[in-house]
């Protein structure tokens, strides 16, 4: 089950809201009234009883005392900066699972909460850029891949190399490690490496992950259409992505590309590292730093 926070949070500041608007315009000058009458037409003012005359509905002031924290926090998240969990290790090893991440809700454009309706463009996605968005498949899955595609490209990803346009994008091999995605006890695993590149994607210079055991995928091509990006994860042999997408109609299980009104936005920062959210085991920030 997919909860639905953006609309959640939209419902809780309007009905907080509109609770703070009916105490303003109806419940508190109802309030006053009856105090002023009651201090005309007593002798005797008794405290407990002008306290229980003027105290507020205890609805209204939970919604008047949440109301402008859940107001800040909507246009906080909605217009320039929501914190992301990395679930999984697709963009390896520029994120790693438990990155705790910031994304800037404004750099492609200021959108409307909940129906992300673009109303004032800013800018649009680079290629290189580390982008959140809506899954194409389920728009209730938030997904982060590295933009390598952009509208109207034509894309190759051949012998586990990404050819932009007719060009190879340019890459140095920087290190051989150990493949740790491969399960203990494998009879393979001491076998097992992964290379580390250091590719050139636009401006973004980065870091990108293939394995030496996994099978070479078949060359295929792309076109990316107009109002939409090509999305790759870092961990180029385990990552779910732009690549795995076939034309409408086919009977393999689209993957797809990215349609701007899907976009969330550029991440760019890592705040906290913490894979496991537990007390015994505590948050780390040796990872904090800005994502390239």
């Amino acid at each position: 089950m997919h909860i639905n926070f953006p609309l959640l949070l939209v419902i809780a500041v309007g009905v907080t809201g509109l609770l703070a608007l009916l105490d303003r315009i109806w419940l508190a000058p109802r309030r006053r009234r009856a105090v002023a009458a009651y201090q005309a037409g007593a002798g005797t003012v008794d405290p407990d009883t002008l306290e229980k005359l003027n105290r507020e509905p205890l609805l209204v002031e939970y919604g008047k005392s949440f109301f402008p924290v859940l107001a800040v926090v909507l246009i906080l998240r909605s217009f320039l900066v929501e914190p992301f969990q990395i679930p999984s290790g697709s963009m390896k090893p520029t994120l790693a699972v438990g990155d705790f991440i910031l994304v800037n809700k404004f750099s492609y454009g200021i959108r409307l909460p909940v129906l992300e309706t673009k109303i004032i463009p800013i800018g649009d996605p680079q290629r290189g850029d580390v982008m959140v968005f809506r899954y194409p498949n389920d728009p209730r899955i938030n997904f982060i891949k590295r933009v390598v595609g952009l509208p109207g490209d034509h894309i190759a990803y051949r012998d586990k190399r990404l050819f932009v346009n007719g060009e190879p994008v340019q890459r140095e091999l920087l290190r051989t490690v150990q493949d740790d995605e491969v399960p203990a006890g494998h009879p393979l695993q001491a076998l097992a490496k992964a290379e580390i590149y250091l590719e050139q994607l636009g401006a973004a210079t980065h870091e990108a992950r293939y394995k030496n055991m996994s099978q070479t995928p078949p060359p295929r091509e792309w076109v990316v259409p107009e109002g939409h990006y090509f999305m790759v994860g870092d961990n180029r042999d385990n990552s779910n992505d732009s690549r795995y997408w076939t034309a409408p109609g086919m009977p393999t299980e689209l993957w797809g590309m990215v349609p701007d009104n899907y976009i969330v936005g550029k991440a760019f920062a890592v705040w906290m590292h913490w894979p496991e959210p537990k007390l015994r085991n505590l948050p780390s920030f040796t990872r904090v730093g800005l994502i390239d």
